[in-house]
């Protein structure tokens, strides 16, 4: 959602300022809108899908088929985000792309891949021996198969991203997500148990596979020639040491858990992330490639930049931030209306990641705009500093248990916020007093929400569960509608003229 809004309003403002070339600026500017509107809709509709799905799942499974895994997960996001997307970016930032280029990298992304897959099944037996599970090294010899769909998933949909092609992309997204949510359900109602979270990623994957080869522009043959192709591996190396640095950062919870924690408590801690990370880690990845494609064209206009990442903090804070509030108040009625009787222990853990998640938003923002401004050590730096502070506040508060955890993430989150920002604010161009006056809008509004949700949870008297979560959840929505529009009524109705003026989809 971040990258979404830093696209929008990237051309919104191109299209202000430089009236003289305004047919072909507004052209763009409609192009990169329906492409937003393409991604995030379809994206919006499949993660309902899935997650309808995994909550079925859920209430299926038990806390320990989550905790098994998740210790093979921390493998499996080890090295999946080692698989090269860095390179397939390089294609969507060239100035110029040939049939050539698009084989080198297919050729880069088969041998990279080919050869992790091979590592993690050489690697299972003793992975499954540090944990101290023989069922870990199965289940890693299965997911080696995710690896080998990478290729024809990044190319394709590389090639699609640059031509702001995002209509393909989310047909086969929504094709995917429907092949995985079926996957997951027929999976567990017959029994498979932990066997039903490898099996639905393995759908959605080859599926995915399939669908962006047939709807890629170019079709090529891998070249293993490498010839050349010196700018390519350089920002795509860059990309990957940053991939790999914030690995460390991103999965050393379980790793450090894995060794302390039971299975039930850890699966209780992967589910509570799991909750409080939706819109971060469902909604901004996939919609990452529509902000990239924006900011590389734009290298050359830094004063641009910088206006439009100081309106983008400001509405991606007004969207996400009554999100994560409000989930911190209401957390216990949630899970037990969503999750089941299974998952009582889960609501402070839930509810103080929640609170984590606004730091970790306004971080992730930084990100397109200073690797497609020319900048990849910024991510690089950004990564370094990620993968010290965070191992070391989990080492902390692992002692006390999946909470300790939780709270891990709300002291040492802030801290890494402000490294990143420190390192990325000079490069876009945006001082600390702009960057306050945009995120201090949503704070007000979702804090003040979140006092009078908290304020009516104690006084409304007996109902049922869901009865009271909804009750909530229209409170706080009423509550937060009248804030924004006496708070950030300006900024609200920019969005909506925007949108209203978008010529109709093709």
């Amino acid at each position: 959602m971040a990258r979404l809004v830093c696209t929008v309003l990237l051309y919104w403002d191109r299209s202000t300022s430089m009236p003289s070339d305004a047919p072909a600026t507004t052209a763009l500017g409609t192009r990169v809108v329906n492409a937003v509107l393409w991604r995030s809709g379809s994206q919006i509709v499949a993660q309902m899908v899935v997650w309808s799905a995994t909550f079925v799942v859920i209430r299926l499974l038990n806390p320990g088929d989550y905790g098994l895994f998740a210790m093979s997960q921390v493998v499996l996001i080890l090295l999946s985000l080692l698989n090269g997307s860095g390179f397939a970016d390089a294609l969507v930032r060239a100035e110029r792309v040939g049939e050539r280029d698009v084989a080198q990298v297919f050729g880069i992304l088969v041998l990279l891949n080919g050869g992790i897959a091979l590592a993690q099944v050489l690697l299972a037996p003793l992975i499954a021996d540090y944990y101290d599970e023989p069922i870990i090294a199965q289940l890693l010899r299965v997911q080696a198969l995710l690896y080998l769909a990478n290729p024809f998933i990044l190319v394709p949909a590389a090639l699609l991203s640059r031509a702001m092609d995002f209509r393909r992309q989310a047909r086969v997204n929504l094709l995917s997500a429907l092949a995985g949510a079926l996957a997951s359900v027929a999976c567990a109602v017959a029994g498979f148990a932990v066997w039903t979270l490898v099996a639905a990623p393995l759908a959605m994957a080859w599926t995915r596979a399939i669908g962006m080869t047939l709807a890629s522009p170019m079709r090529v043959r891998p070249s293993f020639d490498l010839g050349g192709a010196g700018a390519t591996i350089r920002f795509g190396g860059a990309m990957l040491l940053s991939t790999a640095l914030w690995l460390v950062q991103t999965q050393s919870d379980v790793i450090i858990a894995a060794r302390s924690l039971d299975v039930h408590s850890l699966g209780l801690y992967t589910t509570s992330l799991f909750l409080a990370q939706i819109v971060t880690s469902k909604f901004v990845p996939p919609l990452n490639e529509v902000a990239f494609t924006a900011y590389a064209r734009l290298q050359g206009d830094r004063a641009e930049a910088a206006g439009a990442f100081e309106k983008s903090v400001r509405i991606v804070m007004l969207a996400t931030m009554p999100l994560f509030f409000g989930l911190a108040v209401t957390a216990e009625p949630l899970v037990a209306t969503m999750l089941g009787p299974k998952w009582v222990e889960i609501p402070p853990i839930v509810a103080r990641l929640a609170l984590a998640m606004p730091f970790v938003v306004l971080q992730i923002m930084f990100t397109p705009a200073t690797s497609a401004l020319g900048h990849p050590r910024i991510q690089v730096l950004s990564a370094a500093a990620g993968a010290v502070i965070m191992p070391v506040a989990f080492v902390f508060g692992v002692a006390e248990g999946a909470r300790g955890l939780a709270t891990a993430w709300l002291v040492a989150f802030p801290l890494l916020t402000v490294v990143t920002a420190s390192l990325a604010m000079p490069i876009i161009g945006v001082g600390v007093g702009a960057l306050t006056r945009a995120i201090a809008p949503a704070l007000f509004c979702a804090l003040g929400m979140a006092l009078v949700v908290a304020a009516a949870n104690t006084r409304l008297g007996e109902m049922p569960t869901p009865v009271r979560l909804a009750t909530l959840i229209a409170i706080g929505g009423l509550v937060y509608a009248g804030l924004i529009m006496v708070v950030a009524r300006q900024t609200v109705l920019s969005i909506w003229g925007l949108f209203a003026r978008r010529p109709a989809l093709p």
